[in-house]
């Protein structure tokens, strides 16, 4: 699987679950730590763990993907799934707002979610 195939995969599992404000964010260009970001919000710690469960076991069960690692499941306030190519972030918004890793990565080329992945799925 392509590093932009996994992150868009990893998107609409996100959105699958009711994720909203959800971006992929292509670094190649301006980072060696990974190629894309996936940045989504929840409303609660719930839909924060929902959203993060989603991916991680949407891609473990579609691809026999596992991540190298997972971190803050338990809080549900900001989830890191790191796949090496892609990194996952899923927060809970206010969250999101504090930390800015929108605006830390405002020179990345933003990557338009593709319709195919979001069969039935609404981003707000």
């Amino acid at each position: 699987m392509l590093s932009q195939d996994r992150a868009q995969k990893c998107a609409a599992l996100a959105l699958d679950k009711k994720a909203f404000n959800v971006r992929i964010l292509d670094v190649r260009k301006i980072s060696s730590l990974t190629d894309f970001l996936v940045l989504a919000s929840g409303s609660s710690d719930r839909q924060v763990k929902a959203a993060a469960e989603s991916v991680h076991l949407g891609l473990k069960s579609e691809y026999a993907t596992m991540p190298i690692g997972i971190e803050g499941l338990n809080e549900g306030r900001w989830v890191l799934i790191d796949y090496g190519d892609v990194m996952v972030h899923v927060f809970h918004e206010p969250v999101r707002i504090f930390y800015d890793l929108d605006g830390l990565w405002c020179d990345a080329e933003e990557i338009q979610i593709q319709e195919d992945t979001m069969a039935g799925q609404e981003n707000p």
